[in-house]
């Protein structure tokens, strides 16, 4: 069985697919699913066993370029838009969850679905993760392609047997009979004075769970195309959307496009530190970065979206670059992804590195209600210059 840690994708190419018109059925719309990732093929499309972090051989085409022409959208809005399109494209994706249907979602990511694609494909639910979740790893099992939203993510861990002993590990304990294709996603993170049951980050939980893939979404112009990369992957994916991210907005392109799960961005080059982080911490980073090219420093900031596994490729060239890594997460530091990244890059990069890794994280602590509290709990930007200073002594 493979280990958690040597998640790979690996699903055939196909012909893309032109303009919204989708296969007249289900069987054609899986023979035209494209997931382009950065792995090789492997028979039968599946996770594989290989190094212990996704590589890539050539460099992505500029995502600026891409973004040059297009509209304006707010990011829960194109969420929606690559979840819509798959929809339209594929008859198979359905969703399911609590209000998803004609309230839209608790964050408005499904609203108008329901009234596009009927109530049996947005399909509303009880308050019980534990039966909606499972309901999905079962329609995976049948040939479906499942989007499970989690009202809020400290609530799927009422759905976490569902997630770990079935979502995970049927493709491995069937003996390969059964496919899991299934998204599970919705909003999470440290919000404003939400308490703590409303503020979990659970990639620290569901990191360790053998078969299962993890990305964060931290942009409008990424969350569509990793919802979509998502939706065709034949692995089940863990999308983590931040709370506080909604209502971002940026130009996307009007051509339909797709990310790999397996690719960090390249947000910032710089020459001196290689700070990396991911979903709201890319702007508490960037906030920092304008006072420290200030002071005379030039971070490199990466964020690295595929939590799991990493893309250590990008990673370990800006390394081999800077010799100093600093990682900001939102995550708890005992047990994060900070954690596990700081952990691989020892492994595989220490001959490089001229400083400790420095990891920046939120306090092992219940997120506190009080506004000043919480912002305690998490990392702020002045921190980050603190740490950055420290680093490149």
């Amino acid at each position: 069985m493979a280990a958690a840690s040597s998640l790979h994708v690996a699903a055939p190419a196909a012909t893309p697919r032109v303009g919204s018109a989708g296969p007249k059925s289900a069987s054609a719309a899986r023979s035209v699913r494209v997931a382009r990732s950065g792995a090789g093929a492997r028979p039968g499309g599946r996770l594989v066993a290989c190094a212990a972090v996704a590589t890539k051989a050539d460099a992505p085409a500029s995502e600026a370029a891409s973004k040059s022409e297009g509209h304006e959208v707010l990011l829960f809005e194109a969420l929606r838009e690559g979840l819509m399109e798959e929809m339209q494209a594929d008859p198979t994706v359905c969703v399911f969850g609590e209000d998803v249907g004609h309230y839209g979602g608790s964050y408005k990511v499904t609203k108008g679905l329901a009234d596009m694609f009927g109530d049996l494909r947005v399909l509303d639910t009880p308050i019980a993760e534990n039966s909606f979740t499972g309901m999905g790893v079962g329609a995976g099992m049948k040939g479906l392609r499942p989007v499970i939203e989690g009202m809020n993510m400290g609530f799927l861990l009422l759905a976490y047997n569902q997630i770990s002993n079935n979502c995970g590990m049927l493709h491995y304990t069937s003996g390969g009979q059964f496919k899991i294709p299934l998204v599970i996603r919705g909003p999470g993170g440290v919000g404003r004075q939400l308490g703590a049951e409303h503020s979990q980050r659970l990639e620290s939980y569901f990191q360790s769970i053998p078969g299962l893939q993890m990305v964060a979404c931290s942009t409008p112009y990424n969350a569509k195309g990793l919802m979509k990369a998502a939706i065709r992957s034949e692995n089940p994916v863990v999308l983590f959307e931040h709370v506080l991210l909604y209502n971002l907005k940026e130009k996307i392109p009007d051509e339909e496009y797709t990310l790999c799960l397996e690719e960090a961005e390249m947000v910032r080059p710089g020459e001196h530190v290689t700070i990396l982080t991911y979903s709201r911490m890319r702007y508490h980073v960037m906030q920092a970065a304008k006072t420290l090219v200030n002071k005379g420093y030039d971070p490199e900031v990466i964020d690295i979206r595929s939590l799991k596994p990493f893309d250590l490729h990008t990673i370990g060239n800006s390394i081999k670059k800077t010799h100093r890594v600093l990682i900001v997460e939102e995550c708890m530091r005992t047990g994060g992804i900070g954690a596990s990244l700081r952990s691989a890059i020892i492994d595989n990069f220490w001959d490089y590195l001229d400083a400790p890794i420095m990891c920046l994280s939120s306090q092992d602590v219940p997120t506190p209600y009080a506004a000043t509290l919480e912002d305690a709990t998490v990392v702020q930007p002045a921190q980050i210059v603190a740490a950055v200073e420290q680093i490149c002594q």
